[in-house]
């Protein structure tokens, strides 16, 4: 029975990230998947890809929510300020 490269403790890896802020670990071998990029600089063994995107992938939420959540905190506090000026 074969074992996942990404199983692999041995595997060298890096790191990518989409166009939502979202990262993966991926081996360094294999070519990097339509709408992901390699963060630059950034290779070496799972748990060194690992603790990289523990450390930077602090928020899990997609950027599209993120951007959305704000502009709906921004339309609350613009109304409240309408308010309290009317």
């Amino acid at each position: 029975m074969s074992t996942s490269c990404f199983d692999r403790e041995d595997e060298a890896f890096i790191v990518l990230v989409n166009h939502e802020d979202q990262y993966s670990i991926w081996p360094h071998w294999k070519a990097v998947p339509g709408g992901w990029t390699a963060v630059e600089g950034v290779r070496g063994d799972k748990k060194t890809a690992l603790a990289y995107v523990e450390s930077h992938w602090t928020d899990m939420r997609p950027r599209s929510l993120r951007d959305w959540m704000q502009q709906q905190q921004d339309k609350e506090s613009a109304q409240a300020t309408e308010r309290a000026a009317g």
